[in-house]
């Protein structure tokens, strides 16, 4: 493995007319690259690795969106009859983040090494999933690779597509109960105590409601620091514990399924994702067993995962897929029915498909519905907490001047 990984290099050298040049060339040794430099008709006279600049860009992390993205490439070339190792060289080259140039630089070194594609593939799990190269080792073996890159792609933007809706969906509500918390936190540390100074000339009691607001900015202007921790202690041991635990795992994904609209969309969402990824593998040929077993972990929810590890042990004992789904009760009787018509059919590719497509536009839709349900009801509840604030405050002059 250490071998394979390719540096950056400069270079100084004369060309065939013996002009003086220079460049850069990644490689994976300096000897590898004199060689390659002479293959290019390149006299080499001075190669060495290239310095780290002390304000260099920070490294790029390798995304979803840029394995999407080379899917799609890749498979273009290879339609335009590109051989593949050429096609991973060009596809490198011209990616503008040096993180995914080197993971592509590296692949294509191991196909050049001998290994198959999917095997190259697999040395990087992080990056291409049990999914995506069984894909790409069912079209080696049939001689379609052209065509399961090109399903691979469409998947891959596909199901970017679906995840960018979802977070969408998260992001509105969570951000407005931020700026909710930030706001009434700057009132309550700041404001409130510029009335409170105030008050203190009055020479009265103070309604309750009031009471109540002072008494809890003075708890924040004294422990602030101790709510901040709290609040970022109770993520990182909620982030932590929902990925070590299983269990845990299972009770936050089946609350999130069970909150209105919001579990409407994750629901729906996670069904689009079983269709489409079943459907991608099943039109690629891979046996339905060994198709389950991959397309559990691309539900996105362990409620799903589970139901369909579930489903993949009844398909290997003989059960058909549609009564196996019935069995699940998650999945609603359309998508039971369409199944059905698919196995008898020969077409389940075909008919999940449909499914998938179905899904993913209603959860477009849904996505858009709770954007315009959200924002009057986010209204009013800035409205209630900004204006409880007020209302706290001018209560006390409010019965001053009724006295009065």
């Amino acid at each position: 493995m250490a071998q394979n990984v390719q540096t950056l290099f400069v270079w100084e050298g004369t060309d065939k007319r013996g002009k003086r040049t220079n460049g850069e060339l990644s490689s994976r040794s300096e000897m590898t690259a004199r060689a390659e430099l002479r293959r290019q008709g390149i006299k080499p006279i001075k190669v060495k690795k290239k310095p780290k600049s002390l304000f260099s860009k920070p490294k790029k992390k390798i995304t979803t969106k840029d394995i999407a993205v080379f899917s799609r490439q890749l498979a273009t070339m290879m339609s335009a009859g590109v051989p593949l190792v050429q096609g991973f060289e060009i596809v490198a080259r011209s990616h503008e983040n040096p993180a995914m140039q080197k993971l592509l630089l590296g692949i294509k070194a191991d196909v050049e090494g001998g290994d198959s594609l999917a095997k190259a593939l697999g040395k990087h799990p992080l990056y291409f999933d049990e999914l995506f190269c069984s894909l790409v080792n069912a079209g080696e073996q049939a001689g379609v690779l052209e065509t399961l890159l090109h399903k691979i792609a469409d998947y891959k933007e596909k199901t970017e597509a679906l995840k960018s809706k979802i977070k969408k969906a998260l992001f509105y509500p969570t951000a407005v109960i931020v700026v909710a918390c930030i706001v009434t936190a700057i009132l309550l540390i700041f404001v409130v105590p510029t009335f409170e100074e105030l008050f203190k000339g009055f020479g009265a009691d103070l309604p309750a409601f009031t009471l109540m607001v002072i008494n809890l900015s003075r708890f924040l202007q004294e422990w602030w620091w101790l709510v901040l921790a709290g609040i970022v202690l109770t993520v990182v041991a909620f982030r932590m514990t929902h990925r070590r635990s299983p269990a845990f795992r299972r009770f936050a994904d089946r609350s999130l399924l069970k909150i209105p609209v919001i579990g409407m969309i994750l629901n729906k969402a996670s069904i689009a994702r079983f269709a489409r990824t079943l459907s991608t593998m099943s039109a690629a040929g891979v046996p339905l067993v060994e198709a389950l077993g991959s397309v559990a972990g691309a539900t996105g929810n362990i409620v799903y995962s589970d139901a369909v590890m579930a489903m993949r042990d009844d398909v290997a004992t003989g059960q058909q897929l549609q009564t196996s789904m019935r069995q699940a009760n998650l999945f609603p009787n359309m998508v039971v029915q369409m199944v059905a018509i698919g196995e008898e059919s020969g077409e389940l590719d075909n008919m999940l498909g449909k499914i998938a497509d179905f899904y993913e536009e209603e959860v477009d839709n849904l996505v858009d519905s709770l954007s315009s349900l959200l924002e009057p009801m986010i209204m009013v509840f800035l409205g209630v907490i900004v204006g409880g604030l007020v209302v706290a405050m001018y209560l006390p002059i409010f019965k001053l001047g009724a006295v009065i």
